[in-house]
């Protein structure tokens, strides 16, 4: 009985042991042997067997396996790799790739993917991509880089906005900018005081990855917010191992790209006196040729006026000529970027920690921006289910800020002085009047201060716990705070403060933008190949805004510029506004086989700016993929390494309206002194979301063994339910309404191509080139409204059912009559006859603001020790409307500095010749017509970076990890047949969506050469 005791024990101790050995937990971190990221969605399966799981967002894995079993790590574009466990609990496998375009990750909404399994169109970028770009916000870094993404700045001003459009404009009274995320934040991307753009508080030296959800599958997700595309930023983290640190320099200069010909002295005098004396003889007096006609000619009135812009000077001797261009611009402009980073950590605690200093002098005087941002990720296991951690960014920037381009104390304006003018007079002191049309603003470089100050905090915290191998929750909670305060200061001898003994304003702004996400995650492998992964969650945001201003004048010192030495206060007010969404979300993402993928999304957004009757919109999109290498008639073909498939439906939405539109609004009213209330708006409660609905039809493909990538994708945009201000009877006691009417389509193709040209163990040259074709088509407005004209008569941009938004719309330039030297536009359509009446000219479509094609074409080269890349990026098949043409390109209509071309103008029967004749305020073509339009069309060497990183035996003596010395050029070359300043412009005093393509005294991209450094250690 004892011996059948002892059996049963030894046999039940060693079932034990069995049954413990085949329950061990084994738990590890896969990461991409691309660039040693942690790769999520790798199949962790026991070999022969059913059971696995998937790796978390982090790379990280759990499994319950024994030491006879083998764990197969498998995932689509690398090399699968086998691993008995044996007595190992702890398991880190580097997967090498195969396909290199299936195997890099991209971040989606809430989570992140393969290329593999994308069923989407994302456009991706490393942040290391862009460091060394000597440029004061990312989004300028981005030009030329992404398919179908433009970007446009709108001058060479520091701190100003940046157009981006993501195929194609959708609104033509909402926003139009993408949907800027970073770590799970909505970002606060406008609404900052004047024309500062808030992206420039972001140091992109932090930023790990750029994604561009351009299609409805891969943007839905972000609902209401997501038609205009959504781009998401993704900050650097720290990881186990050895504490890394880099530390950066690089500085450099930097002048305009291009400047412009004006008249000297001796020109603007010819062509002046010239105007006078045509005026005359078209009067029938002839004051040169007679003496007696010369009192009250306007030769007399000419010259009367030389003699007062020369001052102390003689304009007969030509004693003056200023080049006011010069003056305008900035001889020592120039960059300076210093960043430090530490990042490292172990099993528990991972950290990044940077901090950077930014200074940039623009190309224009007066005009500066300064940032210091400091940045601190962590992430911490408190336990193997429980994570938590924070993302900490702040900065201070400061901004010397210029006037709006129409404004006189903007700089480039100087131009329009005469060059007989002195810049100083015998005093010393800057000359001021008399001068022509503008003053000489020079002034204000010494008698006014314009500081914008503004201080961003973004910061976010996490926690994720991991209920078993398969579900997880993770919640968020994310601040973006923006703190603006804004100096002016104009002193009594500037032109804006003459008249008042100098005037002051002071505004001041606070936006607190708060987000919280929480969302489960559930991924599951079902019989070796069906792979599942669902998300669902809830999103709360809301933005606060307080706003004040204050005005003085009359100060008694210009030595005293703030609002307390003011004597009057003049003006003041402030404001307090806020928006909020409430959102419930959720995607299925599943995979068969590694070959048929599919994607489901939907969003119910809720919103604070719309109507009780449409306060909550539903966002759903579906899209499929198909890996054709996967099956087995092309498996393991050597020349075709990847062709997918891809397709995609969905509808998004815009919200980029005021947050009050929907109400009934009143406004303060006051009579005799008693305060009351009027009407200010009519309320619309049906008022709701623009709806977006895309389609996206898409062929990714690889050969010769990844030599050779690219994708291909055709969309169509579809957007209903425009947010217009409509005209309304007036009986109703107003004028508009905003409500959801008329269409636009945005439709177009786009081509990735990347090429490895050489691939050698000293030498590689690699090519990727991305160009788009987007065309818009206004399609619907109000009902028995078929165009919105023009809102000016000095610009022409208009909308017209059929035609691309902002169409130039007015009369047609003809030339110049060779017989007398009138202006002579088009009288009809067909271009038959002509006249030298502007009022009886036809008014037609004359140009498109809307580039038909845009471009760029990126070559990386590396020999030795030594790398280069070069960017090309390109615009085609825009015109741009120069404003300032009807002032200084005039043929000397009044009494502004003309550019050099002017002299070309017609003196005689018989002339051919596109410059009207001279006469004086008789504006003989000045008026807005397309005379002043151009060929926008440029290519640009958009950055050049030529590096040196020495050998790794060298690094060991010099004791340190990795070293690099560069040279950047931004903005080396441009091509083009623009007559203005530069062809990347539009005019920052011309707001709205409509006033496109425009230049108005706009000043040109600045052309920089930077030196740098880096270092780790």
């Amino acid at each position: 009985m004892k011996k059948i005791l002892l059996s049963v024990l030894a046999i039940l101790v060693l079932f034990c042991t069995t049954s413990f050995s085949q329950t061990r937990q084994v738990t590890g971190v896969v990461l991409s042997g691309e660039d040693n990221l942690p790769l999520p969605g790798v199949n962790i399966l026991i070999k022969g067997t059913t059971r696995g799981v998937i790796s978390d967002l982090d790379g990280f894995y759990t499994i319950q396996a024994n030491s006879t079993e083998t764990l197969v790590f498998s995932f689509v574009g690398f090399v699968a790799q086998e691993v008995l466990v044996g007595s190992k609990s702890s398991i880190d496998i580097l997967l090498i790739p195969d396909a290199k375009v299936l195997g890099e990750v991209v971040v989606v909404g809430y989570g992140s993917t393969t290329r593999g399994d994308l069923t989407g169109n994302i456009a991706s970028l490393k942040g290391t991509d862009l460091a060394s770009i000597p440029v004061p916000n990312f989004q300028e870094a981005l030009q030329g880089r992404m398919a179908g993404v433009f970007v446009e700045s709108s001058s060479g001003k520091l701190g100003g906005g940046v157009k981006i459009r993501v195929r194609g404009t959708t609104s033509i009274s909402g926003g139009n900018e993408p949907l800027y995320v970073i770590d799970g934040i909505p970002m606060t991307s406008s609404g900052a005081i004047g024309l500062y753009n808030p992206m420039s508080d972001i140091n992109f030296n932090d930023i790990e990855s750029f994604d561009v959800l351009k299609d409805a599958s891969a943007a839905a997700i972000y609902g209401a917010r997501a038609a205009n595309g959504v781009v998401l930023i993704t900050t650097k983290s720290g990881a186990k191992g050895k504490t890394k640190f880099n530390v950066g320099i690089q500085r450099g200069i930097s002048e305009p790209t291009r400047k412009r010909e004006f008249l000297d002295a001796a020109e603007f005098v010819e062509l002046m006196r010239e105007s006078g004396y045509n005026n005359d003889l078209r009067a029938g007096t002839d004051p040169i040729n007679n003496p007696s006609d010369y009192a009250g000619s306007d030769l007399e009135f000419v010259e009367g006026r030389l003699d007062r812009y020369s001052g102390w000077s003689d304009w007969r001797n030509l004693e003056t000529n200023t080049n006011w261009q010069e003056e305008a611009f900035n001889g020592s402009a120039g960059t300076t970027n210093v960043n430090f980073s530490a990042a490292g950590g172990d099993e528990k605690t991972r950290f990044y920690f940077s901090g950077a200093y930014d200074k940039q002098t623009g190309i224009m005087i007066r005009n500066d921006f300064e940032r210091v941002s400091a940045r601190l990720n962590l992430d911490h296991s408190v336990s193997d289910k429980f994570t938590i951690g924070a993302n900490f960014g702040l900065s201070r920037t400061e901004n010397n800020r210029l006037s709006d381009d129409n404004q006189f104390n903007n700089p480039i304006q100087l131009v329009a002085l005469a060059p007989i003018t002195p810049i100083r007079d015998l005093n010393g002191q800057l000359y001021d009047r008399p001068t022509t049309t503008y003053y000489n603003n020079l002034i204000d470089s010494e008698n006014a201060s314009w500081l914008n100050t503004s201080f961003r905090n973004i910061t976010n915290v996490f926690g994720e716990y991991k209920f078993n191998a398969n579900l997880k929750f993770r919640t968020e909670f994310g601040v973006d705070i923006l703190n603006q305060n804004e100096e002016q200061y104009f002193g009594s001898r500037t032109n804006t403060g003459l008249s008042t003994n100098g005037y002051g304003r002071s505004r001041w702004l606070r936006i607190f933008n708060y987000n919280t996400n929480n969302y489960f995650t559930y991924t599951k492998i079902f019989a070796e190949k069906h792979n599942l992964e669902a998300i669902a969650g809830m999103s709360f945001q809301r933005s606060d805004e307080n706003f004040t201003s204050v005005e003085g004048q009359e100060f008694p010192l210009d030595d005293l510029k703030t609002l307390a030495s003011a004597a009057e206060i003049v003006g003041g007010t402030s404001t307090l506004t806020n928006f909020s969404f409430l959102s419930y979300f959720t995607r299925v993402n599943y995979k068969y086989a590694n070959k048929y993928l599919a994607t489901l999304s939907a969003r119910i957004d809720g919103s604070s700016r719309f109507g009780e009757n449409n306060k909550y919109g539903f966002f759903p999109a579906a899209s499929l993929g198909w890996v054709l290498t996967e099956e087995s008639f092309l498996k393991g073909n050597e020349n075709l390494s990847l062709l997918k498939l891809r397709a995609s439906f969905g509808l998004t939405g815009n919200a980029e309206i005021g947050n009050f539109d929907h109400l009934g609004l009143f406004g303060p009213a006051a009579y005799a002194l008693i305060p009351g209330l009027i009407p200010s708006q009519i309320p619309n409660p049906d008022l709701t979301w623009e709806k977006t609905a895309q389609i996206d039809i898409g062929v990714e493909f690889a050969f010769l063994r990844d030599r050779i990538t690219g994708e291909i994708d055709y969309y169509n945009k579809n957007t209903t339910d425009l947010l217009l201000n409509v005209p309304i009877p007036a009986t109703s006691g107003f004028l508009i309404q905003r409500q959801n009417i008329g269409r636009m389509q945005n439709s177009g193709v786009e081509i990735v191509l990347n090429s490895a040209n050489v691939s050698r163990q000293k030498f590689s040259w690699n090519t990727s080139i991305n160009f788009a074709r987007n065309i818009n088509k206004v399609k619907e407005l109000a009902p028995g409204q078929e165009s919105i004209p023009p809102s000016s008569s000095r610009f022409l941009n208009s909308i017209f059912i059929g035609e691309p938004i902002g169409v130039f719309y007015g009369p047609k330039f003809a030339g110049v009559d060779p017989d007398n030297g009138d202006a002579l536009y088009y009288a009809n359509e067909e271009l038959s006859e002509t006249t030298n009446d502007y009022n009886a000219a036809t008014r037609m479509v004359v140009g498109d603001p809307n580039p038909k094609f845009i471009g760029g074409i990126t070559n990386s080269l590396t020999f030795g020790a030594f790398d280069l890349n070069i960017l090309f990026q390109g615009v085609f098949g825009n015109d741009i409307y120069d404003g300032g043409g009807g002032f200084f390109a005039a043929n000397g209509d009044w009494f502004d500095n003309s550019t050099r071309d002017q002299m070309a103008r017609w003196q005689n029967p018989g002339d051919i010749t596109d410059i009207p004749q001279a006469r004086l305020g008789e504006c003989n073509g000045c008026n807005a017509s397309s005379r002043y339009l151009s060929d926008g069309s440029y290519v640009r060497l958009k950055t050049l970076t030529f590096g040196y990183s020495p050998p790794s035996s060298l690094l060991e003596r010099m004791k340190v990890t990795s070293f690099r010395i560069f040279f950047t050029g931004q903005n080396l070359l441009t091509f083009t047949n623009y007559n203005g300043w530069d062809p990347e412009v539009s005019a920052d005093s011309l707001t709205g969506n409509i006033l496109q393509g425009n230049d108005f005294y706009s000043a040109p991209q600045a052309r920089t050469y930077s030196i740098g450094i880096n270092v780790g250690f």
